[in-house]
């Protein structure tokens, strides 16, 4: 979740939807977001097909694709659907929250859509770990898993989100069509996590003080 005010949008987002209070109560639903995020990374699909990857019922996707296209974030692919089979698209592809008057006035459905991000970003991360060992060497090298301690005020951490931004937006985007990359280029899932810890010791747990008897 991100708070732009007079900072600049994410350039990652251009092909956005900001969500307002409808969008997020549509998304307060972990089938939900995860549906959005299977149209947008592998294209159109079907109820069924979704059902499938999800391990859900066909009703269910169907259900939750038509809650989706009354919020406006898929519709029906008419160039592929027919009478026997309705194909969705992806309207977007991506999601941007960055009203912090709209995730005050509904901290429900904003605490369930971004608990859903965050169980998916750990799905994701627990599979990569899962297939590792079966990951050609080259991929092996190129997979990361770091975290480091910064001490920042809020300024500092938006600079430092707008520098990631501005690294990130230089290399290639996914898309569904995998236009433009080259024969070896897969997919990548770069997860940026920028989380205050408020409640940290504001200093150092080792440091005695200086009447201590030791």
């Amino acid at each position: 979740m991100t708070d732009h005010g007079d900072t600049p949008r994410n350039p990652l987002t251009e092909d956005a939807v900001v969500l307002d209070a409808k969008g997020l109560r549509a998304l307060a639903h972990p089938v939900r977001v995860q549906v959005v995020g299977l149209l947008r990374k592998h294209g159109p699909s079907t109820a069924t097909r979704l059902a499938e990857l999800l391990s859900i019922n066909s009703g269910a996707a169907s259900y939750h694709l038509r809650r989706l296209a009354a919020a406006g974030f898929v519709e029906e692919d008419a160039a592929r659907g027919n009478a026997r089979e309705r194909w969705w698209r992806a309207v977007h592809q991506s999601t941007c929250l960055d009203d912090l008057d709209l995730a005050e006035q509904e901290p429900e459905a904003t605490l369930a859509y971004l608990q859903s991000v965050a169980a998916i970003y750990a799905m994701r991360t627990q599979r990569t770990i899962n297939e590792l060992q079966t990951m050609p060497r080259d991929w092996r090298a190129a997979a990361d898993m770091s975290d480091w301690a910064l001490r920042l005020t809020p300024q500092e951490a938006v600079a430092l989100r707008e520098e990631l931004w501005a690294v990130i937006a230089r290399h290639r985007r996914d898309s569904p069509e995998a236009a433009g990359a080259p024969e070896d280029a897969e997919r990548v899932s770069l997860i940026v996590q920028i989380l205050p810890e408020l409640d940290a010791p504001a200093g150092r747990e080792d440091t005695a003080p200086e009447d201590d008897p030791r």
